[in-house]
This record gives structure tokens, sequence and C-alpha cells, in this order.
């Protein structure tokens, strides 16, 4: 599919009266008008629009979980709109694409200072990036989505989404892939050092951003991603009911915990003792 000519576009411009116009002019992105005779020139990209998006994409990946949004929706995708139909994809996507690589590239410093500090907090900083930077994806991508749609899906033959989780898989985790292997290997053999859910989290995302990073290490996998491994097998039954006897003297080395042993059966003062 082609990039939509300019005719397509000015069926949803609305007419402003003169009221508006000094806001028109004020807000060049807002501007109405046919989109066919609107022209767009690589200084005004630069000027206008990209400076806007640049904004926006700023305040996605910077803004705090749960936070406002303080950006306007409907004039981002208007400025990505009007950059489509008048030949910018090409450009658009690569200005994005490298914007995001930047952001990526500074956070790989901040990575290399984290993997000084204990397990537990590298774990927790590396889930915190990327939980950030999926919350923001989530913000980037309904921008950019008739750039998705003409010039991504239709000429790359790929999609937006995709190709952002690939620039964090490039800049962040193949360059610390083998030191959070280490931790996440190390905490296993030590059952509760690192909260579960922590250790789940880390695992599936590691799995949803390559799969086959499951194929590196699949008995750490396994535990949190199902289908992992190969069926059982009978043979095996006896080295897994080693490994759970194991992991029950484990657990009952830690303080406080209640193993629950007693078996017999409350019961009511009238009901008499059990016999």
């Amino acid at each position: 599919m082609d990039e939509p000519m300019d005719a397509e576009a000015d069926s949803t411009q609305p007419e402003l009266g003169k009221e508006n116009v000094s806001q028109a002019e004020e807000h060049p992105l807002l501007r109405p008008g046919s989109m066919v005779m609107m022209t767009l020139t690589p200084g005004d990209y630069e000027s206008q629009y990209w400076p806007k998006l640049e904004e926006a994409i700023n305040h996605l990946l910077t803004m705090a979980p749960g936070q406002g949004i303080p950006i306007s929706y409907e004039q981002m995708y208007s400025c990505v709109y009007k950059c489509v139909c008048k030949q910018f994809s090409e450009r658009l996507y690569s200005d994005l694409m490298q914007y995001m690589s930047k952001y990526l590239e500074g956070k790989n410093e901040e990575f290399q200072a984290w993997e000084k500090e204990d397990g537990r907090q590298f774990l927790e900083k590396y889930y915190s990036v990327w939980n950030q930077y999926q919350q923001a994806l989530a913000g980037i991508v309904p921008i950019f989505n008739y750039m998705n749609r003409y010039y991504v899906e239709s000429k790359l033959k790929t999609n937006l989404h995709t190709e952002l989780k690939k620039l964090f898989r490039k800049h962040i985790l193949e360059k610390h892939l083998a030191h959070l292997f280490s931790v996440l290997e190390q905490s296993s053999n030590t059952p509760f050092i690192i909260p579960p859910a922590l250790m789940c989290n880390t695992i599936q995302s590691l799995h949803s951003i390559n799969p086959e990073y499951a194929s590196l290490k699949p008995e750490l996998f396994s535990r949190f991603i199902p289908n992992v491994l190969p069926h059982t097998s009978v043979t095996e039954l006896d080295r897994y009911i080693e490994e759970t006897q194991n992991m029950q003297i484990e657990m009952r080395k830690l303080d406080g915990f209640n193993s629950c042993e007693s078996t017999r059966k409350r019961y009511r003062e009238e009901d008499g003792p059990v016999k």
C-alpha cells in the first residue's frame, strides 16, 4: 500500500471562523484548510512538526507510572498524519528511531553503573526501566499509528511496536544479558533471596522481548514460562521428586516458616476430644 495521496486528507478538517484565526496562526499545526493546498517543507518539518512530536515522546519516556500525560494526542496524531500525507514518512520514522536509540543509549550507561550493585537492586532497576519503556510505547505507538500503517507495515513489512522492542533488546539486553542471567541463576539457587514476583516479572519480560532467550537457559525459564521444556518422561520422576524434597528442606530453614505438619483436625469444645 502506497502512502496516502493528499486528496484523501481533507474530509476531517473543520472550517474555523474569524475568531479562531489568531489561534490557528499561533498554532500552525492546527491551521485549517485543504490538505491538497497545504505545503510542508523540510524547514516546516524541522521547526514546527518534529519538535512537537519530540517533546511528546520525551514526556512519555520520562513520566512516572500513573502520571497524567500533558500532551494532546489529537494534535500529535495530526502532526503525524500531515507528515505522512506530505511524503515525510521515511524522515519521520528515521527521526523517531534515532531519538529512541539515543534515549536507550543513555539508559545503557546507567545499567553499567547498576551492575556494581547487589542482584536484587539490579533486577528491580532493570524491571523498572522496562516497565516504563512499555508504558511509553503504549502512548508512542498510537501517536504514530498513521505512519505505522502506511509506511512501516506497508513498505518495511514489519510494525512499529516490534521495531521499538528490538531497540530495547539491542541497546540494553544484548549488552547486559549475561549479567541478568548470572543474577537470576544465583537467585534461583537460593530460594526467596529475590522476591518470586520480581523473578517472575523479569523472566516474563525477557521472554516477551525475545522468546529465543528461553533456549539459552531452559531450566531457568521453565520455572515461570510454560512449555519451555519437553514433556515430562516417566524416567525423570525420581529427579523431580528429589528436587521437590530439596526445595522443601531449604524452605524449612527460612525464619518464620510454618510447615503446618499437624494433621489433627480442630474441634469445638462441645464436640468433645478426638478419640
